[in-house]
């Protein structure tokens, strides 16, 4: 029998070797094993808590170890970092059950001439009293920050940079917070209070938003393959930062719009469903499987306004029907949504160099989808300006037939960055939303 540990360990393997994505990885390897429901949860618990304090438990085997970590195998680090975890954040679980399971998964999952070193580095872990240990003098500030919040370091000095440091400690703090659930309700097929009526019955608490409309918090987490009301497309999971961006996209029953990097498909769906499921709505994106995962989803919500099909939106072959309004939410770093993929604090900051270009390829060839006196929306889930703001500004610059579109929104979303009125930056710990950015433009 595969237990919690085991399966949270080839998990884990599988997000450093193949660079899986980590609701992915962890869907893969639980789909494969019958684990009871508690044993499920561990498995999450220690699979996502590795991941997010992965730097943390690092500088604490660091402080333990004889070997460097670059030398240790791969599967006895997992397991040391699987230990120390449980040792310093569950406390359910006595240290010397931690420590004996980490040593006994060396011996049967590959590493059994490494289980004596597991075991010498989490008992002198253990005899130094279980805690972090003191920096040495010469520890800068952002590594510590670093160490303290499990963020990577350039990642720290890019939001000090670009923000301040106030704003990257907030972001800091607000990115280790477990971040709330939302959804949005479909109002073709259910109204909010029939929703959250049902969501009761199913033993799921929810409550509706003042804005934007038809949005739902869930007081605590859901299994939405066990939920009746997900299978009858009453709802799909949406943050709030996305429901606000269709929010000001403000479609119009009977309008075309075009959302050009739809997968998934959650901005497509509320879109759809803001349209009372009349117009029509192009769903484009690159890859076909993705496409599939689109439709799929419209036909679940019972969306018939939603027409997926493949296309480039940096190299468009030819363009399609003009919209009335074009959503363009493009390829990103996600330094706005680590906090619910983790695997994203650890992957290398060179590529991001090249993004902006994209990005701007993308928003330029998609600008041309869009009808005379129509509205242009770009957005990311990332917060860093190259990406975001010079990325808006260049392109009102070099296109004189558009103009900004100013964002307005309710009081309890104040402005917290200092940018133009048709950009709005959205910061977890002020808003309650994931990172993200919006910009607006408006055809002439």
């Amino acid at each position: 029998m595969t237990s919690a540990r085991e399966a949270a360990l080839k998990a884990l393997l599988r997000v450093d070797s193949e660079g899986a994505y980590s609701n992915l990885a962890l869907d893969h390897i639980l789909s494969g094993l019958r684990l009871e429901p508690r044993e499920r949860s561990l498995t999450t618990t220690i699979f996502y808590g590795v991941l997010e304090k992965r730097i943390t438990l690092d500088y604490v085997i660091s402080r333990f170890s004889s070997i460097p970590l670059k030398k240790i195998m791969p599967v006895a680090l997992e397991l040391l970092r699987i230990g120390v975890y449980q040792i310093l954040y569950l406390s359910k679980i006595p240290p010397s059950a931690a420590v004996n399971e980490s040593v006994n998964l060396a011996k049967t999952c590959g590493a059994r001439r490494a289980a004596g070193f597991v075991n010498a580095v989490l008992r002198n872990f253990l005899r130094s009293g279980a805690k972090i240990p003191p920096f040495p003098p010469e520890t800068d500030s952002v590594r510590k920050l670093s160490v303290e919040y499990s963020c990577p370091e350039w990642v720290i000095s890019l939001w000090s940079r670009s923000y301040g440091d106030e704003t990257a400690l907030g972001l800091l703090k607000g990115m280790a917070q477990k971040p709330e659930l939302f959804a949005r309700v479909n109002n073709t097929r259910v109204g909010e209070e029939q929703l959250i009526e049902r969501l009761r019955e199913e033993g799921t608490g929810a409550e509706s938003l003042s804005w934007p409309d038809h949005a739902l918090r869930f007081r605590k987490g859901i299994d939405v393959a066990e939920s009746g009301c997900y299978r009858d497309g009453l709802f799909h999971i949406q943050d709030l930062s996305s429901q606000i961006l269709c929010a000001l996209l403000d479609p119009q029953p009977g309008e075309t719009l075009a959302d050009v990097c739809s997968a998934p498909g959650g901005k497509t769906f509320t879109l759809a469903e803001r349209m009372e499921n009349r117009g029509k709505i192009f769903a484009y994106d690159k890859y076909p499987q993705k496409v599939k995962l689109v439709r799929e989803g419209a036909h679940r919500l019972y969306l018939s306004c939603v027409m997926a099909s493949v296309r480039d939106a940096a190299h468009p072959e030819e363009n399609p029907e003009k919209a009335d309004r074009v959503l363009c939410d493009v390829p990103c770093s996600g330094l706005g949504v680590i906090r619910r993929k983790p695997e994203i604090r650890f992957k290398s900051p060179d590529p991001i160099d090249s993004l902006p270009d994209l990005q701007y390829l993308i928003l330029c060839k998609s600008s041309e989808l869009l009808q005379s006196g129509g509205t242009l929306f770009y957005s990311t889930c990332t917060l860093n300006p190259a990406e975001n703001g010079r990325v808006a500004d260049r392109f009102l610059s070099e296109h004189p037939e558009f103009l900004p579109k100013a964002i307005s929104l309710p009081e309890r979303f104040p402005r917290a960055v200092a940018e133009p009125e048709n950009q709005m930056t959205f910061l977890p710990h002020v808003h309650g939303t994931d990172g993200f950015f919006v910009a607006a433009f408006r055809k002439k």
